[in-house]
């Protein structure tokens, strides 16, 4: 590995799927507070002190020699010590704008349970390639937090909204998840027969989702038209199974499912709006 390269791997999240999860959830849950009627100023520390925390674990990982890049020498430690005390810093401030005054302080409960949730995925990480997908999930459910979070800056409290917002993002990333995952294990599934046999437990989860969905907007914890954000996901889920058994291509199936994701934000605000 080049130098340079090495040196970016050390210090910079290489987990880009992981940014889309992160980063969608804060702009939907922002946009609909400001639809409804929040004050966006706050969203200034919390946004700095997620992308901080965010890229500190890479920096922190690659010095305790739990990330696949590991420093291996002093030079490489003290890049990755520098690095890790410099993202805390900047969180350390951007906590401390956020929270002053004792403002949003119901934000500890929602920065408790992504903690949680992060601490569950380190745990789960240490089955092995085995609990890969279980640990996505989970690790899932700590970043789409940002949702209720950007909502609760915006608003000042935390609501049935927050909660869907939660939900639908996590849904969402989950969807994805399982659709990378399965992308991956049937690269050699050519036919519809074994794209079929390769997919059952995916092509369950899809039924799942769009019960689920249908449940909640006949509770009225969520809305018909927020729902609609999920029809291109499963569209494409469905449409897999029935397609000509392209070749696997990593970086277009990531550029597709930002794609995606993008979408998925718009229509989830749209629907929210409305």
């Amino acid at each position: 590995m080049a130098t340079e390269v090495r040196r970016k791997s050390l210090v910079f999240p290489r987990e880009h799927g992981a940014w889309g999860m992160l980063l969608v959830p804060l702009i939907t849950g922002a946009l609909v507070g400001l639809v409804d009627g929040g004050n966006g100023w706050p969203l200034a520390p919390l946004t700095i002190a997620v992308l901080a925390l965010f890229w500190l674990r890479t920096p922190v990982e690659s010095w305790m020699g739990a990330a696949p890049v590991k420093a291996r020498n002093e030079r490489e430690l003290a890049l990755v010590r520098k690095a890790a005390l410099a993202l805390t810093a900047v969180a350390a401030g951007a906590l401390a704008w956020l929270f002053g005054g004792g403002s949003h302080l119901s934000l500890l409960w929602i920065g408790a349970a992504a903690g949680a949730a992060f601490c569950a995925q380190a745990m789960v990480k240490q089955i092995g390639r085995s609990g890969r997908t279980a640990a996505q999930m989970i690790g899932a459910a700590g970043l789409t937090a940002t949702a209720p979070a950007a909502y609760y800056v915006v608003t000042g409290h935390i609501d049935g909204v927050a909660w869907a917002l939660w939900l639908a993002n996590l849904a969402f990333a989950a969807n994805q998840i399982q659709f990378v995952q399965l992308r991956i294990r049937s690269a050699r599934a050519l036919t519809a027969a074994e794209r079929l046999a390769a997919g059952r437990a995916f092509l369950v989860a899809q039924g799942a989702l769009v019960i689920a969905l249908a449940v909640a907007c006949a509770a009225r914890f969520f809305g018909w038209l927020a729902a609609m954000a999920f029809a291109p996901i499963l569209a494409r889920g469905f449409a897999w199974f029935l397609s000509s058994g392209e070749p696997l291509a990593i970086h277009r199936l990531g550029k597709r499912e930002l794609a995606y994701a993008v979408m998925f934000g718009v229509l989830l605000v749209a629907g929210f709006a409305m």
